[in-house]
């Protein structure tokens, strides 16, 4: 069976070094552990990376020790015409504003870079029914595979081997 490949947006990296987010946290750990075991392929933009860079000190190398723990492939928005156009759609459709314009890059960032899922905890502007809805008929627009959009507790839940 192929592995799934994952779209690590940043609030998912982040929620690592979030104890006080509860479930959230643990589930984000548990996401971790399968990509250190390798279940996952694993992709992470440099709009993530950038992200990351901005937190403070602590918070960004931990942050970065976390990313080093897994093996992933960086893709690259900045600079590539077709992310970028693929993220202007979200905005010229109404499915989100202009405001929001670093989430429709990574959502650009996954579906130009072939992945199956989005993990994601932003639930204001990613992981909600209009983003889902809008992913949707921008990939099938664009002639992109669909693409699925799902929180780390989604794709852990219900593993068997997680005892």
């Amino acid at each position: 069976m192929k592995k799934l490949r994952l779209y690590l947006e940043t609030s998912v990296i982040s929620y690592l070094d979030q104890p006080e987010r509860g479930d959230l946290y643990m589930d984000s750990h548990r996401l971790w552990d399968r990509l250190k075991a390798g279940k996952y392929d694993s992709v992470v933009s440099d709009v993530a990376v950038i992200e990351i860079a901005r937190c403070n000190e602590q918070k960004r190398n931990t942050l970065f020790n976390y990313l080093g723990q897994i093996e992933y492939t960086t893709v690259k928005v900045t600079g590539d015409e077709q992310a970028l156009k693929i993220a202007g759609c979200f905005i010229n459709f109404g499915i989100l504003k202009q405001t929001s314009f670093i989430d429709c890059q990574h959502i650009a960032a996954a579906i130009t870079s072939g992945c199956d899922v989005i993990v994601s905890w932003n639930f204001g502007h990613i992981v909600n029914h209009k983003t889902m809805m809008g992913v949707k008929a921008v990939t099938a627009l664009e002639g992109y595979d669909d693409i699925l959009i799902y929180t780390p507790s989604t794709i852990v839940g219900g593993d068997e081997d997680d005892t």
